[in-house]
C-alpha cells in the first residue's frame, strides 16, 4: 500500500472520529437541567416525575436534596443529601434559595405552625408559670436551649408533634407523617404510582394543597379540621357495635367516631386554602402571641354587600369576584369550581337587638367539648422528649371526664357573642419518684372557639334563650322567685385532692360569677343583668315564635306581658 493511500484512509479514519463526536453528547450533556446544571444524579434517578417547576429535567436533584451533583459514586454522591429539603433545619439551603422561596421561608418560620408560641405561651400561664399569654417562646428557641419546666414538660411529651420543625418520619404510624416543615402542606403523593416498594413514586409538590393534610394536624385540641368533615371524636366504647365487634369508624390513634352534619361549605366541595389566605396558613413575617392575630378572614369577609373578599387586614382574596350582576362567587383553588356566595339573611342576621352576635353564635351546628382534662405526671418512669427524641424522668398520661358534641355555650370576646368550649380544665396529679402524691392542682379555662360547623340553618331562638347549658349556666334548670332568677345544676362538679371542681359544662353562676377562667382577657362570659334579659325571651317564645312577631319590634327588658306572670 502505498503512502498516498494510506494518508487517505488515515484522513478518513479521523474524519469518522471527528464526525462521531459531533453527533455524540458528551456524558456531561445527557445529565444536564433544562437549566444547564449538570447532574450525574440523574445517571440513575431517570424515573422520578415531579411538577414540572420541580422536575429532574427542570431543577436536576441536588438544589432539593443537595448531595454532589457531579459524583458518579453512589456514596460520594449522598454525602451531605437531605430527604426531606423542606425541613425547616435545612430550608435556606434548599425550598429557601435565592431565586426559589426566600422571602416565604422567613414567614413560615415566624408562623404560629412552626413557633407554636400561643400554645406555649398559654399553657405556662395556666398553670401559673407566667404572668401573662404574650411570652415570646417558639419550638425553636426550645430545641436551642432545652429549656425544662412543669408545663414545658408537659409540652414537650404530649404537644410536641403539631409543629412544622417536627420531622418527616421521626415517630411511628401516623404521628411519623406529621410536621415536615414545607413538606406538611406542599407534599402529596402520585395517585398513579405505588406508595411503598421498588417503584414508589417521588411526592409531588403542589401548591393546591387538599384537606387532608390540614386534617393531618388539625384533628386534636379544637379537633376543627375533623369537625369540618363532619366527624365527631365520640367516647372510646365503639359504639355503635357492628356484628357484636367494635365500630369501624376509627380516626388515626385508635379514635372512634360518629357522624355528624359537615359544615356546609365541606359539603359543597370547598377545601381550606379557598376560605384561608397564605398570610393566614403560611404567616406575614411577624410572630403573633395568638391566632386571631394572625387571622385575617371572618364568615363577613365574603358574606357581605361591599367588598366581598377584602380582609381585616386590607387583603383582597384573588378567588372571591362579584360579577356585573352584583352576585358574589368564590372560585375553588382545588377545582377552579364558582361557589356561589350569598348575603347575610335580611330580617334575621340584621335584627336589631342581635347586633352582638358572631355568625358562628347562630349558625355553628356543634362543637367538640371535652370536659376534665386528667393529668398525671410519674417520675418514677421515662417518657420520650419529641423535641429531643429522648427518653427523660417523667411519665405523663391524660384522660378525660367525658366528651359531648352538644350545641356550644356562648360567651363575650371582645364585643361579639361566640362559641365558646372547654379550653384546657386540668385536673393535674404529680407523683414522685416512689409513686407518692407531691402535689395537685386544678386549672380550668373556657376558650371561645370558631367550630367549623356551619349550617345554612340557623339555631333556633330556643336554642339560646331557652337553654341554660347556650347561656353558660350549665345543664340544669332556671327559674323566676321573687323577681330573681334562680338556677339548679345537673353537674356538681368532680371532688379533687386539690378541692371541688366548678361544674364541669358552667362558665358562670346565675347571678354572672364567672366559675372558670377565660382563655384572654377581654373574653368573659354573660353577667347577671345579660343572663335575665336572654332567658326572659325564652319565656316569651312559647306564644312569639319568630323574629318578625309584633312583640318583638322596639322590644325593650322592662316591657310586661299581658297574659303571663313574670314571678
Amino acid at each position: 500500500m502505498s503512502k498516498k493511500v494510506l494518508a487517505l484512509l488515515l484522513l478518513l479514519a479521523v474524519l469518522i472520529l471527528i464526525v462521531k463526536e459531533s453527533l455524540v453528547k458528551r456524558p456531561e450533556q445527557l445529565y444536564e437541567t433544562t437549566a444547564g446544571q449538570v447532574e450525574m444524579c440523574l445517571f440513575c434517578h431517570q424515573t422520578e416525575k415531579l411538577d414540572p417547576a420541580h422536575d429532574t429535567k427542570t431543577l436536576g436533584c441536588s438544589p432539593c436534596h443537595l448531595g454532589d451533583p457531579l459524583a458518579i459514586e453512589k456514596e460520594k454522591a449522598h454525602e451531605g443529601i437531605v430527604m426531606n429539603p423542606g425541613d425547616l433545619r435545612v430550608v435556606e439551603q434548599t425550598c429557601g434559595t435565592e431565586g426559589c422561596h426566600a422571602i416565604e421561608i422567613k414567614k413560615v418560620k415566624n408562623s404560629l405552625m412552626a413557633t407554636n408560641r400561643g400554645i406555649l405561651a398559654t399553657l405556662l400561664y395556666y398553670w401559673g408559670e407566667a404572668p401573662d399569654q404574650n411570652g415570646d417562646y417558639s419550638v425553636e428557641k426550645l430545641m436551642a436551649s432545652q429549656e425544662n419546666s412543669l408545663a414545658l414538660d408537659y409540652y414537650r411529651k404530649l404537644c410536641a408533634v403539631c409543629h412544622l420543625w417536627k420531622q418527616r418520619g421521626d415517630l411511628p404510624g401516623y404521628l411519623g407523617e406529621m410536621g415536615g416543615g414545607c413538606t406538611a402542606c406542599h407534599n402529596v403523593l402520585d395517585p398513579n404510582l405505588p406508595t411503598t416498594g421498588p417503584d414508589k413514586g417521588h411526592p409531588l409538590i403542589v401548591n393546591k394543597v387538599p384537606v387532608e393534610n390540614c386534617v393531618r394536624c388539625h384533628n386534636r385540641s379544637g379537633r376543627i379540621g375533623i369537625s369540618y368533615q363532619g366527624i365527631y371524636e365520640s367516647e372510646g366504647y365503639g359504639t355503635p357495635y357492628a356484628d357484636g365487634e367494635m365500630s369501624e369508624k376509627q380516626l388515626d390513634g385508635d379514635r372512634f367516631f360518629l357522624d355528624l352534619p359537615a359544615d356546609v361549605h365541606f359539603r359543597k366541595g370547598m377545601a381550606c386554602i379557598d376560605c384561608h389566605t397564605r398570610n393566614e396558613i403560611m404567616g406575614d413575617g411577624t410572630s403573633y402571641a395568638h391566632f386571631e392575630e394572625q387571622l385575617e378572614v371572618h364568615c363577613v369577609t365574603c358574606h357581605r354587600s361591599e367588598k366581598p373578599g377584602l380582609t381585616v387586614k386590607g387583603y383582597q382574596m384573588p378567588n372571591v369576584l362579584q360579577e356585573d350582576d352584583g352576585k358574589v362567587f368564590m372560585i375553588g383553588k382545588l377545582d377552579d369550581k364558582k361557589y356561589p356566595v350569598k348575603p347575610p339573611k335580611q330580617g334575621e342576621c340584621d335584627y336589631k337587638g342581635h347586633e352582638r352576635l358572631s355568625c358562628q353564635a347562630c349558625h355553628s351546628a356543634w362543637v367538640p367539648q371535652c370536659y376534665g382534662c386528667h393529668v398525671k405526671r410519674d417520675m418514677s418512669d421515662t417518657h420520650q422528649d419529641k423535641l429531643t427524641m429522648e427518653e427523660t424522668p417523667g411519665w405523663w398520661e391524660e384522660g378525660r371526664s367525658y366528651i359531648r358534641y352538644e350545641q356550644p355555650s356562648l360567651g363575650l370576646w371582645k364585643d361579639k357573642v361566640v362559641p365558646v368550649t372547654p379550653g384546657c380544665q386540668d385536673i393535674v396529679t404529680l407523683l414522685d419518684e416512689v409513686g407518692k402524691e407531691e402535689e395537685n392542682f386544678n386549672s380550668f379555662t373556657m376558650a371561645a372557639i370558631d367550630p367549623h360547623t356551619t349550617q345554612t340553618a340557623s339555631r333556633t331562638c330556643a336554642d339560646c334563650h331557652a337553654s341554660t347549658k347556650s347561656v353558660g349556666l350549665g345543664t340544669g334548670t332556671a327559674w323566676r322567685q321573687e323577681g330573681q332568677w334562680r338556677f339548679d345544676s345537673v353537674d356538681m362538679g368532680v371532688q379533687t385532692k386539690a378541692g371541688l371542681t366548678p361544674p364541669l359544662d358552667a362558665f358562670v353562676t346565675i347571678e354572672g360569677v364567672p366559675l372558670q377562667k377565660s382563655f384572654r382577657s377581654d373574653m368573659r362570659p354573660f353577667n347577671k343583668d345579660e343572663l335575665a334579659r336572654i332567658l326572659r325571651i325564652g319565656q316569651c317564645l312559647p306564644c312569639h315564635k319568630t323574629y318578625n312577631d309584633k312583640a318583638y319590634i322596639d322590644y325593650s327588658p322592662t316591657k310586661k306581658c299581658p297574659v303571663f306572670s313574670e314571678e
